[in-house]
């Protein structure tokens, strides 16, 4: 008979902070985004990044470089996707959108990953993702639409909403590109060197767009989104990942559209309404209908 595993108390902190970091992350995107652009934050936050990662990953870098040229193609494209577009769009959706709607928004995450995953990996899903994903659609449309679907044939009053979802998408291929590929590298070091191909990335977009100056109001947000949603919380995250396993672990990111909005109600005050709420818990019953397996596959890992 085996014993049962106690999971330590601070092993359940963990995913919490990672998740209130980038909950706040969140929030500090709306609030900045009316002093300084998308493209400039982007680049900033990852600069910071690197440059601090720079120190302790470059020489691993060089001691796995035979690997690294196996996987420069994969690793250009995860930065494009992970670090580029998904963050570059989310910063563009701040300017229209509340930050409330960006926490809601981005809970979508694993519904995309399931379509996605049945695009790319030929992964089909069951009927409990099929109705989940179905539940948790109807419930972003009802977020999008303020509680009323007509108002989605509006035009221009839901450009932000809009984005956001297609910064969610593309995250969603992120996350699946990850799990086809596996890469053959030290995880800190294929982040490392994501971040790099991500600053190459920004080059023609500053070249064409311009960088706006660090000031007094934009510095400290720029520094908080360099350090701490870009590398401590990934830290935090895959040590969590470590103790309590995966699944266990993206349980906790149902929870960032509430601390997200509890974040926004305290410092931006914004409001939560009730198609807040219904709409958030259509998004977040589908996301769990959707994680649930079939009992034929449970069965057949019994």
């Amino acid at each position: 008979m085996q014993q049962r595993q106690i999971t330590p108390w601070w092993a359940l902190v963990l995913p919490l902070l990672a998740v209130l970091i980038w909950s706040l992350n969140i929030v500090v995107t709306r609030y900045v985004s009316d002093f300084i652009s998308p493209v400039s934050i982007s680049f900033y936050r990852w600069m910071i990044a690197f440059v601090l990662l720079t120190p302790f990953m470059l020489h691993r870098a060089w001691q796995v470089r035979a690997q690294v040229r196996q996987h420069l193609g994969q690793l250009a494209i995860l930065g494009a996707f992970g670090m580029v577009l998904y963050q570059g769009i989310a910063y563009t959706a701040s300017h229209y959108t509340s930050a409330t709607n960006m926490g809601i928004i981005n809970a979508f995450i694993p519904v995309f990953t399931i379509f996605v995953s049945m695009l790319l990996l030929r992964d089909i899903p069951n009927r409990f993702a099929l109705i989940g994903s179905a539940l948790s659609f109807f419930g972003l449309l009802y977020v999008i639409g303020q509680g009323d679907f007509s108002a989605l044939l509006t035009s221009g009053h839901h450009f932000g909403d809009a984005l956001m979802v297609v910064a969610v998408f593309l995250y969603a291929f992120y996350g699946v590109f990850l799990k086809k590929w596996r890469l053959n590298l030290p995880l800190m070091v294929s982040v490392y060197l994501q971040i790099a191909f991500a600053l190459l990335f920004h080059l023609p977009f500053i070249a064409y767009l311009g960088l706006d100056a660090l000031n007094s109001k934009n510095v400290l947000s720029v520094v908080y989104a360099g350090v701490f949603p870009s590398l401590f919380a990934p830290i935090l995250w895959m040590l969590a990942v470590q103790h309590l396993g995966p699944n266990r672990t993206s349980i906790f990111m149902n929870l960032m559209p509430v601390f997200t909005a509890v974040i926004a109600l305290i410092w931006l005050h914004e409001q939560w309404t009730i198609y807040h709420t219904l709409g958030g818990v259509m998004i977040l019953l589908g996301i769990a209908l959707a994680q649930k397996k079939s009992v034929s596959k449970v069965l057949k890992q019994v």
